[in-house]
């Protein structure tokens, strides 16, 4: 799977903060477009599960135009 989301990770930032608002710049920009610790950080502030916030993510990654690579 790829892991590092393409594109400008500051206009992409702003998507993520609309959808899961507790994440704050600091923890966006530690992120980085690292999908993994993007779900760790979901699991971290929205107390889901490894699998939940993976399915966050996937239903994110198919609203959003933003490939991995």
């Amino acid at each position: 799977m790829k892991d590092k989301i393409a594109g400008d990770w500051n206009l992409i930032k702003g998507h993520i903060i609309e959808k899961w608002g507790k994440l704050t710049n600091n923890e966006l920009d530690i992120i980085d477009g690292t999908r993994e610790q993007l779900i760790g950080k979901l699991q971290q502030h929205y107390g889901y599960s490894f699998e939940e916030a993976d399915e966050e993510v996937r239903k994110w990654e198919g609203e959003n135009p933003y490939p991995w690579k």
